[in-house]
């Protein structure tokens, strides 16, 4: 069982998180490392609304292949390289996210390890072991 925490004694998450996320004893945990646009091909779209979608797909892809989705992110970590994509990058997130709250860290960086990369999205999930 996860419990989302959001005390009264602190202000209102800013956006689509959850202040702190408690998972219960006994769960499988997955640490995804950062994912940025780039295409299983290789490519890498110059436009940040793209590479975004690419992020989070890239992410979807391993939580799919750990037999996890969303719903078992406990914490996302998010870089952008400019702050004016931030309202572009919070209606991609929420494409994704859905009804989902993880807990959740957002950066604006100078750069990102490769030149032209404009987000790199990351993350954590647990899901209870079945039985």
């Amino acid at each position: 069982m996860t419990r989302f925490i959001n005390p009264s004694t602190v202000a209102p998450p800013l956006g689509t998180y959850t202040h702190a996320v408690e998972v219960a004893a006994g769960a499988r945990w997955l640490h995804i490392a950062g994912q940025v646009g780039i295409a299983p091909d290789g490519g890498v779209a110059e436009a940040f609304a793209a590479q975004a979608h690419q992020a989070w797909k890239n992410l979807i892809a391993i939580l799919h292949e750990a037999d996890m989705d969303v719903g078992d992110l406990v914490h996302v970590n998010h870089w952008l390289t400019n702050q004016d994509d931030f309202p572009t990058y919070a209606e991609v997130r929420a494409q994704y996210l859905g009804a989902a709250r993880p807990a959740a860290t957002l950066m604006i960086v100078k750069d990102l390890v490769k030149p032209g990369l404009m987000i790199e999205v990351g993350g954590v999930a647990a899901k209870m072991n079945e039985g």
